[in-house]
């Protein structure tokens, strides 16, 4: 693992002139933010347009960044509604990403020492050089590598059953970064199934449920606290939970709702052709944007608790596996098709989101042909599905080189420790769906381009999202099956 970080190192310092999103100055903003304003502040300045929306954790740790940065530079920590970029801004900002990733190098290689078989170690190496955390952080810019480290640490915890660390740990987290309330039900259900029932048997813990509950309540009071003193938790319920947003993101997320974006367009051609009634001005809202209310032109519109109501019911269904058998394998299980009711049936989720689906079912790809017959599949969509994040051409080379070597690595190696051929791994038409998307990759790249010039510009964009949605809803699809047969 040490030569692995070594070289992940050297590759991300090489990363560093690449492209960088708004989110480069979405954090330097925050940085400045949390610098120069007092704490009462923090969640109720809008000088620029990249306002605060993270919890409190999180903006204490943008708080700790802009120490450093005063030493080096502090022009970078300036609140102006314009962005700031220069190179010490460039280099500080990409070191802080490559150093916070260290959190998750740690995490991940305490979960080896849990178990080192060589399939999982393999695995822990292939999460720490995932594709998708080098193009969301280190080229597009964010801080996951951080994020996903507290998360395996909170994994490691609770697989050496010291399930009052995992509660404080996953807390932690969820004060870090909200999206992580996705799979707050599984660690819910694990915990009171795990701990709060003794040994497996119907006798409920008062004791050890107060426990965990105080814990969890003295990491919420610690972050939030503050909040409430200050007079900042309207802001800060505003920030977090934006839902004046649309069903669906500028990009399309490829989920079950990109398969009915997608479909809503089909049926505008057809009710042009047909004199179908459909509604005119709904034609260009699903590209509108990041904020306003999505509507379909010939579909019913989705409300936003629609989508909350099919999330729950579809996460309630997953932790009856949990809740009647509260192992650790059927934690990681339950803890991803968690992530995942949310991803698919969320509510304005981001392609990005897919992540958390990804990195917690990495550790159960190693323990069967089957699991990795489904991983191999999520990962080849979800990983191209992230590709439109960096749709300058010169980075195209780079993206497409860190998957290939990824895959070229991992899924041949996972074979062999599993005992399983390569070319038997998947059926034909997952492996002819795989090939499809080396075809959207190049239509994207060039082949629009070529074919259609400057007309269609929503196209490829479009084709990416639906093409993957297939994919990530196949194997939403096969995970549910498997996890639900034990039922």
């Amino acid at each position: 693992m040490h030569a692995i970080l070594v070289l992940a190192t050297l590759v991300k310092c090489l990363l560093i002139p690449t492209y960088h999103s708004t989110d480069f100055e979405v954090h330097r903003n925050w940085m400045a933010i949390t610098h120069s304003l007092p704490f009462s502040q923090w969640y109720k300045n809008a000088t620029s347009e990249w306002t605060l929306d993270y919890p409190p954790f999180f903006a204490w740790f943008e708080k700790a960044l802009s120490s450093m940065a005063a030493l080096m530079d502090p022009d970078m920590l300036r609140i102006q509604r314009d962005p700031l970029f220069n190179e010490t801004v460039l280099f500080y900002q990409r070191g802080t990403v490559i150093v916070s990733e260290l959190v998750l190098y740690w995490g991940l290689c305490r979960y080896l020492k849990v178990d080192r078989t060589t399939a999982n170690a393999l695995m822990v190496a292939s999460v720490f050089l995932h594709p998708g955390l080098w193009i969301v952080d280190h080229i597009h810019f964010q801080y996951n590598g951080l994020l996903y480290g507290i998360l395996v640490h909170s994994l490691v915890e609770a697989r050496k059953q010291r399930y009052l660390t995992c509660a404080a740990l996953f807390a932690t987290l969820l004060n870090f970064k909200h999206i992580y309330l996705y799979i707050a039900p599984a660690y819910f259900v694990y915990l009171l199934g795990a701990y709060c029932f003794i040994d497996g048997t119907s006798k409920f813990s008062v004791a050890r449920f107060s426990a965990t509950g105080a814990v969890v309540i003295a990491v919420f009071a610690l972050s939030l606290a503050p909040i409430i003193y200050t007079g900042q938790v309207p802001d800060l319920v505003s920030r977090l939970f934006p839902f004046t947003r649309g069903l669906c993101h500028a990009y399309w997320a490829p989920n079950i709702w990109a398969l009915y974006a997608g479909l809503d367009r089909v049926l505008i051609i057809g009710a042009k052709k047909l004199g179908w009634a459909y509604d005119v001005a709904a034609v260009a809202s699903m590209t509108r944007g990041y904020v306003g209310d999505t509507v379909f032109a010939v579909l019913p519109t989705v409300e936003a608790f629609h989508t909350l109501i099919i999330t729950v019911l579809v996460q309630m269904l997953v932790l009856q596996v949990m809740w009647r058998k509260p192992t650790f394998d059927n934690f990681i299980s339950s803890l991803t098709l968690c992530g995942f009711a949310s991803y698919m049936f969320g509510w304005h989720v981001h392609e990005k989101a897919i992540m958390i689906v990804l990195v917690p079912y990495s550790f159960m790809a190693a323990k069967s042909k089957f699991h990795l017959r489904v991983f191999t599949i999520l990962s080849s969509a979800g990983i191209v599905s992230l590709f439109p994040l960096l749709f300058q051409i010169q980075e195209t080379p780079i993206k497409v080189l860190l998957t290939s070597m990824w895959y070229m690595t991992l899924f041949p190696g996972l074979c062999y420790c599993l005992q399983t051929k390569l070319r038997e791994l998947l059926s034909l038409m997952e492996c002819l769906y795989i090939m499809g998307l080396l075809l959207v990759g190049i239509f994207v790249t060039s082949g629009h381009h070529l074919i259609f010039g400057d007309q269609y510009e929503f196209l490829p964009l479009m084709l990416t999202s639906v093409y993957c949605a297939v994919g990530v809803v196949y194997g939403w699809v096969m995970l549910m099956y498997a996890h639900l047969a034990q039922l």
